[in-house]
């Protein structure tokens, strides 16, 4: 064959090829994609039974796997990050221990988020073992380190995607689907309110596996086909506020910045060393990935019962890859300290001061039921001040029905809440922080003879 044939089925087979960046095969092989830009060259890692061997591209039931060229745009930018080759790591304390020295040394953030951050980003090598995940979000002003951060640990994590700077987010839908790794991104650099109305469809799809972005396209120009964009993987967030919607706040392991003067060894600017170093770790911790693919798992006995489910499946996953036990302590009591957080934040709303009011009801002696009228008169004569809107009974009804979900009958031309609803209203009671109450309450009462007997029940 001579060099010009040769050539040209060169091209025919990469022309023909699926450009991929990673991949488990039916064998059991995981294939990764290396990226040596000194070389000018990508190629496949494929690691079996813990032998590692290098291919130009792959042949897997008839398709050919091919590697994204040096001169992809997403490579040439940086834009995504890969290793160059799996190198040796010691243990994995000793590997920990290195992530938490890098990120010291670039970024200044509390003790204990530094040994957060150490361990999401071992996570994100392994985190398509999970169902759920948690997101590592800072929060501050401008210029408290919020980018630093993002580059930082962004660098370390699993194909690292950073979108800062993007001027639409459309492309973010088609690069994850493609690279399937951890999204780095600062929320402040989509501007216009449409682009952060898509980046909330990524953030809250994003956290639980089977849960795609669709979208309606037309490859042919002519009839539009939707088509599933998986959005699920880790991600490094920054913002400057909250974010409206309290679940999606749950769902982020989240670090106030610009609250104290940047340490003196923090270095302003970042140099080409930065780099080298970054590589290393991100070689290191392919191995990680190799050794420990589909060996990680859930541990049930991680289950923290004692905060909301939501908090503990994201919380979960995260402590199942830790094995310090020092480490797995302070986190489960960051968890805890979070629930705390989400129930006093709820302990102002709406439906908290009308749950208050349901509540002194149900301790007061002698009470004929919860009737809605005169749980409105109450919370009319107590809070209507604090509202633009006027308030009325039948808005007070429709908080009752609606946002809290409880049942309601009438008798007698007037409304109740069902006496079915008591588990419930206990369930809301511990959720919005009154459950304390109703214990210290309880308690006043058993020790109150006279006052115990003349009660009456919590329902009519």
């Amino acid at each position: 064959m001579d060099d010009k044939l040769k050539a040209a089925v060169e091209k025919t087979k990469k022309q023909s090829a699926r450009p991929t960046v990673s991949a488990a095969l039916p064998d059991g092989s995981l294939v990764e994609m290396l990226h040596r830009p000194e070389e000018h060259r990508t190629l496949f890692c494929v690691s079996k039974e813990g032998e590692i061997r290098y291919e130009k591209d792959l042949l897997v039931n008839g398709r050919r796997l091919a590697p994204y060229s040096p001169r992809n745009n997403l490579l040439t930018n940086e834009v995504v990050l890969f290793p160059s080759e799996p190198a040796e790591y010691s243990t994995e304390q000793v590997l920990i221990e290195a992530i938490r020295a890098f990120i010291h040394r670039y970024v200044d953030i509390s003790p204990l988020f530094e040994q957060i951050a150490s361990y999401y980003v071992l996570f994100t090598w392994v985190y398509d073992a999970f169902n759920e995940l948690p997101y590592l979000r800072l929060r501050g002003d401008t210029g408290s380190g919020k980018t630093r951060f993002l580059l930082t640990v962004g660098s370390l994590c699993y194909k690292p995607i950073f979108a800062s700077g993007a001027s639409t987010v459309s492309p973010l839908f088609r690069i994850l689907d493609a690279v399937r790794g951890t999204l780095i991104i600062d929320e402040g650099d989509f501007r216009f309110s449409d682009e952060k109305a898509e980046i909330v469809k990524i953030l809250n799809n994003g956290n639980a596996r089977g849960f795609p972005v669709l979208r309606s396209e037309s490859p042919n120009g002519r009839e539009f086909s939707p088509r599933a964009y998986t959005v699920f993987g880790p991600k490094l967030i920054s913002t400057r506020g909250f974010f409206q919607d309290r679940a999606f706040e749950s769902r982020c392991l989240t670090e106030e910045t610009g609250g104290r003067k940047l340490r003196e060894d923090v270095p302003i600017n970042l140099t080409a060393s930065y780099k080298q170093e970054a590589r290393e770790l991100r070689n290191k911790l392919l191995l990680f990935r190799f050794r420990n693919f589909g060996k990680r798992q859930i541990d049930p006995a991680l289950v923290d019962r004692s905060i909301e489910p939501r908090l503990a499946q994201i919380f979960v996953p995260l402590l199942s890859v830790i094995e310090d036990t020092d480490a797995l302590n302070a986190l489960r009591q960051v968890a805890r300290d979070y629930n705390r957080d989400l129930v006093a934040d709820r302990g102002m709303d709406v439906e908290a001061q009308m749950l208050e009011i349901i509540q002194e009801f149900q301790q007061e002696p002698f009470s004929p039921g919860l009737a809605i009228k005169e749980i409105a008169e109450r919370f009319i004569a107590r809070h209507s001040e604090d509202f633009q809107r006027k308030v009325t009974p039948h808005w007070v009804g429709y908080v009752i029905r609606r946002k809290l979900g409880l049942k309601t009958y009438r008798r007698g031309g007037a409304y109740y809440v069902a006496e079915s609803e008591k588990g419930k209203l206990e369930r809301l009671f511990e959720r919005y922080g009154l459950h304390e109450t109703v214990e210290a309450a309880t308690k006043s009462a058993s020790e109150s003879p006279t006052q115990a007997e003349g009660n009456l029940p919590l329902l009519e």
